[in-house]
This record gives C-alpha cells, sequence and structure tokens, in this order.
C-alpha cells in the first residue's frame, strides 16, 4: 500500500523524535526513500545509524511503498532544502536562496537571495535588493539555505602563477641542445 510522502512523514516523526532528533523531510522518488535528520547541535554517524535501523524496522513493518526502493538516511547538510512552513521558521536570520513558480512583480526573474526575516502559517518575508519581499509558499518552486564560507583567502603566489622573486625560464630539452 502506497503512502504520500507527507502521510510517511507523519508516520516516522514520532519514531524520530524519540530518538532526540528532528525529521527534517522525508522524500519518495522513484527507488528511493530519502529520510533527512537534524538537531541543532549536529548530527553524528551514531544518530544516523539508530535512525537508519528505527525507519528500516518501521518500513519493513509496514511496507508503506508499493515497489522495491533504497533507503537513505542522512542529515540535511548546511545547505538544507526548505519545503516546509517549519523549515523556514526554523531558518529565521539566516540567507536563503529561492525560486518562485511564476515571476512577480517583486521578482520577475523568479530568483531571490536574501536574509529570512519572517515565516507564517501562510508565507515568507525575504530582505530582497530593493527591500522586503513577501511570498506565499504556494508561490515558492523552492528553496535552500545557502551557508556563508566567509571570505576567500588569497591564493598562494607559487600556485596562483604569481613570483616571489625572479622566475626562472622554462624550456624544452630540444632548446638546451641547440643553445650554444
Amino acid at each position: 500500500m502506497a503512502v504520500s510522502q507527507e502521510q510517511l512523514f507523519d508516520d516516522l516523526e514520532p519514531l524520530i523524535t524519540s530518538l532526540d532528533l528532528v525529521l527534517h523531510d522525508v522524500e519518495i522518488n522513484k527507488a528511493l526513500v530519502r529520510v533527512t535528520v537534524w538537531r541543532s547541535s549536529g548530527v553524528t554517524v551514531q544518530d544516523l545509524a539508530e535512525a537508519n535501523r528505527v525507519v528500516s524496522a518501521y518500513l519493513d513493518d509496514h511496507d508503506p511503498v508499493d515497489a522495491r526502493y533504497t533507503l537513505e538516511v542522512s542529515s540535511p547538510g548546511v545547505e538544507r532544502k526548505l519545503r516546509r512552513p517549519g523549515h523556514f521558521a526554523a531558518a529565521i536570520g539566516e540567507t536563503i536562496k529561492l525560486k518562485t513558480t511564476e515571476p512577480t512583480a517583486a521578482l520577475p526573474d523568479r530568483r531571490l537571495e536574501g536574509e529570512l526575516l519572517e515565516a507564517t502559517g501562510d508565507g515568507i518575508v525575504v530582505a530582497g535588493p530593493s527591500g522586503p519581499v513577501t511570498l506565499h509558499y504556494d508561490q515558492i518552486d523552492r528553496a535552500r539555505t545557502v551557508y556563508e564560507w566567509g571570505p576567500t583567502s588569497k591564493p598562494s603566489p607559487s600556485r596562483a602563477g604569481g613570483s616571489k622573486g625572479a622566475r626562472r625560464q622554462q624550456t624544452t630539452a630540444t632548446e638546451r641542445v641547440m643553445a650554444p
């Protein structure tokens, strides 16, 4: 008996919560069931192994997916997808990148990157280049957090092709033999 992603999410949430983790998302794509879990203090390999064991046992007992599938249990990573209102609420204050379903007056190119200022039950407010942009959830095609890596360091002169002193001219073997 096949179930929807939302139903499987609802079924797995108490199991994941009992492990002191948060169920971030459940995706069912063809032959893949992807379950992402997180914790504000971080997720360890042991956490993922325990979540995998619990989810696998549930799927074996309840058989919610009709076809053969591969189970993947992972953390969402530093740049995590935002699909549910709770995802957006947890990302307030972070930089996000999104694409809308249709062009809007504020976003004719359908793309926006900025700080997530607010998330309600109806939609979000993002700091845009010319002021705050308000969007309803049904206007968002996809969204994710953006991890800021910090300033880029200057390349090493030896790796970037610069020189610390005079560069030695490279010659080929033929040129060395032909030299006077």
